[in-house]
């Protein structure tokens, strides 16, 4: 019998209770997917989760925490078989130069805890959840799920005093890869979107004049990225069976300058 991976099907979302996460977690469960909205913002992701209503469900979710994420792929599989995990959670940043201007060296806190979230973060989502998928049906070709990451364009052209997180992002780009070949063995593929400047509840916050200078920059559309938009990128990474070890831009044309 081949089996259609979204009917009945689960995925996780991490940071699913706002910005990019939570426009994914919309399309996903509109897609017919029981979701998961792993995060720590509990009185969002539980007011998400009452207006999603079946089939959806928020749980606290440390994704550093390997106990956290284990009980996350639990809750998971009462929901529909975990096919998917779109790790997408945010949450901390730090700007601070290397050297700063009065000539003291940059903390170390700071650059240790991005890395620990972004990085650390991203990859104990991905081995907990895929030793979980790996146990799974196989469709006709052999798959088994796909798990989606968010990098960034400052992986690629990070910024002065985006030390700590273009170091992050640029470790999740090259997860990806690795991964992929890593699980690909098991039937399950791996693909990253890296968002340039998108238009999420915290980056609404800055007003309006300064997302109109965050516009200019981008070549066309000459606007922000819409969450809606990061949404379709996930739906198309899980559905395409060929996508796979690949890391999309989504940055409407966008390089960072060092400022």
């Amino acid at each position: 019998m081949t089996v259609e991976l979204f009917d009945g099907a689960s995925a996780i979302v991490t940071g699913g209770a706002g910005g990019l996460g939570e426009a994914t977690v919309r399309r996903l469960h509109a897609e017919g997917l029981g979701v998961i909205i792993a995060d720590l913002a509990a009185d969002k992701g539980k007011a998400l989760a009452d207006e999603l209503g079946e089939r959806a469900r928020f749980v606290s979710t440390d994704v550093t925490d390997e106990d956290s994420v284990n009980n996350a792929i639990a809750q998971a599989d009462e929901l529909g078989r975990l096919r998917y995990a779109v790790v997408a959670h945010g949450g901390f940043g730090v700007a601070e130069r290397t050297v700063q201007r009065d000539g003291s060296p940059a903390s170390m806190t700071g650059f240790a805890k991005t890395i620990d979230l972004y990085l650390n973060g991203t990859y104990n989502v991905a081995r907990l959840v895929a030793a979980a998928v790996a146990t799974a049906d196989p469709d006709a070709g052999g798959e088994r799920g796909a798990l989606v990451y968010t990098a960034s364009i400052a992986g690629y052209e990070g910024q002065i005093g985006q030390a700590s997180y273009a170091a992050a992002k640029a470790g999740v780009i090259g997860l990806t890869l690795a991964t992929a070949r890593d699980l690909s063995a098991i039937g399950i593929r791996v693909n990253t979107i890296a968002p340039g400047t998108m238009k999420t509840p915290t980056m609404e916050s800055v007003g309006e004049e300064a997302l109109a200078k965050f516009a200019a920059n981008v070549p066309f559309p000459k606007r922000l990225g819409g969450p809606d938009e990061y949404a379709d990128a996930v739906v198309f990474l899980l559905r395409n069976r060929y996508m796979n070890g690949e890391v999309i831009r989504l940055d409407g044309a966008q390089r960072f300058g060092p400022r």
